[in-house]
């Protein structure tokens, strides 16, 4: 089984990956918007916002989102999802 990865209001073409595929080794600058720092979830550089079904945040991702994006339910780190559904991707703006 498969899931497609689109980035919506982006140039890049949507992805086709495995289930359960770590997105961090596989997006890269040629083919998303989204860029990653330390790949293990403590720097923040992945953060995006997702629409689609994905699994709650666990402990660790959830404390990181609190500071980094309080009021957006819908903020992730990209590093941390475990692909199981077809998933819109965008780069979190921070709102100021």
């Amino acid at each position: 089984m498969s899931c497609q990865i689109s980035f919506p209001n982006s140039a890049y073409d949507p992805l086709t990956l495995d289930l359960h595929t770590p997105l961090a080794n596989e997006l890269t600058v040629q083919n998303s918007p989204i860029l990653f720092g330390c790949r293990t979830g403590i720097c923040g550089t992945c953060l995006v916002t997702i629409t689609g079904d994905i699994a709650p945040p666990n402990t660790e991702e959830r404390e990181l989102l609190d500071i980094l994006a309080p009021d957006c339910l819908n903020a992730r780190l990209a590093c941390q999802i475990d692909l199981t559904h077809d998933l819109e991707i965008c780069p979190y703006e921070i709102k100021m």
